[in-house]
């Protein structure tokens, strides 16, 4: 007869390993991101470079979210999932808006209160999305209070339908685990 504590230690210890991968990536993608926002050579791009660095960044917050619902509902640790996907997500949508405020006061001076370096276009970009807003640092210009209004909107979206989705994710993922013959569930979801 085995012993009890024995049993638990391996399906114990899968879980703690997902979730420190989980953590570690989530970590990497959004440590990356903040890096490749300070390293990339936003100033050689003109306006129309802006627009479409707004449009595919768009894009691909977009492809990103569909693409971590995906892999919710088939991953053998949904909940973790979906935490690594709103921590790979939210940093993306963020860097996005910094690089859309930087850009615009780069190639559109006067667009804010003061002039944005890259540290003040993120700082900006936080306050709006945590609606802080601590006034220090204000759109001007009808462009920029138009994609500071857009990035309010999407915040809204990101937290609240994103979050929403995730969690149905998370729901549809964890009754699919349940649904498939006992032989193929990992051993920490019986």
């Amino acid at each position: 007869m085995s012993d009890p504590s024995t049993v638990r230690s391996g399906p114990d210890r899968t879980r703690r390993r997902a979730a420190i991968v989980a953590v570690v990536r989530a970590v990497l993608i959004a440590t990356g991101l903040v890096t490749a926002y300070y390293v990339l050579p936003l100033d050689e791009r003109g306006t129309a470079g802006m627009s479409a660095l707004l449009a595919c960044g768009s894009a691909a917050v977009l492809l990103m979210f569909w693409w971590e619902v995906r892999a919710i509902v088939r991953s053998p640790h949904p909940r973790l999932r979906a935490v690594e996907a709103l921590a790979a997500t939210l940093p993306l949508f963020l860097v996005l808006f910094a690089c859309g405020y930087y850009l615009m006061d780069h190639f559109t001076p006067g667009s804010f209160s003061e002039p944005l370096t890259r540290t003040d276009a993120l700082y900006f970009t936080l306050t709006t999305f945590s609606t802080v807003g601590f006034g220090d640092i204000t759109a001007r210009s009808q462009a920029g209070r138009v994609l500071t209004m857009f990035q309010m909107a999407g915040g809204l979206l990101l937290v609240g339908v994103a979050a929403r989705v995730l969690a149905g994710a998370v729901q549809v993922g964890l009754r699919r685990q349940h649904r498939e013959p006992s032989g193929s569930r990992d051993a920490d979801d019986r």
